[in-house]
């Protein structure tokens, strides 16, 4: 079986290999890394602001003139309340106690009205960088973005974790959807359902149903970690595959070294979802932080639970403290390899780079 196929042409890659945009985890140079394996490199740009998206990209070309994508964040943001207030108020209050008894000296912000979406600033930023590649998560863009885009040559890949999200996002045009199983590590993509009521179907269950319902190009995110589980995600009708928990430990993540450690004595069973941190669930490494917060009343919804918990686990991390941070990981656990990003997907391509088997 041929690795070339509609994904190699589609992203003009060697390999339909795509290095999954991992917010805190993928550096520059790991998507340069990617790159220069023949696969596609992924920038995770979040909601970030566009001068931090601009410096971001601009080091990845300084680094290589291989194209690579870039990924952004399409949440919508809650509407401000007294309600929302009051509850990030008692948030607050517990968090600081929290703190205090784990020996973790740090400011919480005060409440304060989260800014509305810069997807706007962020798309002309794309188009000023001649990105040639964006993804998405958490939302679908508007007819006139995508026309926008597609009008300057841009691929836009959706991400999807229900058939409702694949037809949607067909149906606006994408050119390529990312299917995410539940296995995957790190945030869930959904966006026709709230939070709380978030699909949860197994990643080949959900794969085999989109490919039967759809016909634009999928790649494939969720328990991939070597060439059995791509050639499983092929026979299913994957054309692409995203690789993320792979690269976890690499030489080009940015995991400090104490939660690079802590992924090497994993077990799966302590892998889950909690949306403990940022108010969206996301699977990681159960710890302390989510055992405690998870049987809070009430955990505030994105952004504002990631604004309220942030300056903490910045703080926790700097104490090396595996049990106040978020490492998110997938259900897949395996043994995390420390080499070169280029390395650990050159291997998983294999000597015969012509063919998957």
């Amino acid at each position: 079986m041929q690795w070339q196929n509609k994904i190699t042409e589609l992203l003009g890659v060697q390999y339909p290999i795509v290095q999954a945009p991992m917010l805190g985890v993928a550096s520059p140079e790991m998507v340069v890394a990617a790159a220069e394996a023949g696969c596609l490199g992924s920038l995770p740009l979040g909601d970030l602001s566009a001068t931090i998206c601009l410096e971001k990209i601009r080091k990845a070309k300084q680094l290589t003139d291989k194209p690579f994508a870039v990924n952004i964040f399409l949440h919508e943001i809650p509407k401000t309340t007294p309600l929302l207030e009051m509850q990030y108020v008692e948030a607050r209050k517990s968090l600081e106690l929290f703190a205090i008894e784990n020996d973790i000296s740090v400011d919480i912000p005060i409440f304060a009205a989260a800014n509305s979406n810069n997807t706007q600033e962020q798309l002309q930023v794309v188009l000023d960088e001649k990105i040639p590649i964006l993804s998405f998560t958490f939302g679908n863009l508007d007819a006139e973005s995508i026309t926008l885009l597609k009008n300057n040559n841009v691929t836009l890949i959706g991400t999807c974790t229900s058939l409702e999200e694949a037809i949607s996002l067909e149906n606006a045009g994408i050119d390529a959807i990312c299917v995410q199983g539940i296995e995957a590590g790190g945030h869930r993509g959904s966006f026709l359902t709230n939070d709380d009521h978030f699909p949860k179907i197994g990643g080949f269950s959900l794969l085999t149903t989109i490919v039967e319902k759809t016909r634009t190009p999928i790649i494939y995110a969720g328990g991939i970690y070597n060439r059995k589980t791509i050639l499983a995600a092929q026979t299913l009708g994957a054309q692409g595959f995203q690789i993320g928990s792979m690269l976890l430990c690499s030489e080009e993540s940015e995991l400090k070294p104490f939660e690079k450690e802590r992924l090497l004595h994993v077990k799966q069973t302590e892998i889950v979802l909690t949306k403990s941190f940022t108010g969206k669930y996301a699977r990681g490494i159960n710890n302390e932080f989510m055992r405690h917060f998870e049987n809070v009343a009430s955990i505030l919804p994105y952004p504002y639970q990631n604004m309220l918990t942030r300056n903490f686990r910045n703080a926790a991390r700097a104490k090396q403290n595996a049990e106040l941070v978020n490492i998110w990981a997938g259900q897949s656990v395996h043994n995390y390899s420390f080499a070169s990003t280029k390395t650990i997907l050159s291997e998983l391509i294999g000597k015969d780079a012509n063919t998957i088997i």
